[in-house]
């Protein structure tokens, strides 16, 4: 069973599997591929999930391990260096 904060390290293991870098529905289709059954045992993140998704990334931007909205794309996700 998943919980909203533990979205924070999929997020981080996604952008890995695509290079350090990615649209955020390429972030949301890896974490459904890889942990489809756990968020489907997860209760209500079941269907909260992808826009709690966008909240942890907001909270890896405040930690430093996102580039901030300023300094990535619009709709791209991306590793600080030394995170991938």
């Amino acid at each position: 069973m998943l919980t909203k904060k533990d979205l924070l390290p999929l997020i981080t293991e996604a952008l890995e599997a695509h290079g350090g870098s990615a649209r955020i529905p390429m972030v949301c289709k890896h974490v459904w591929d890889n942990y489809e059954h756990e968020l489907r045992q997860s209760g209500e993140l079941f269907y909260t999930w992808q826009s709690d998704i966008r909240w942890a990334a907001n909270s890896l931007r405040k930690k430093k391990v996102l580039k901030s909205a300023k300094q990535s794309e619009p709709g791209i996700w991306t590793l600080n260096n030394g995170h991938t």
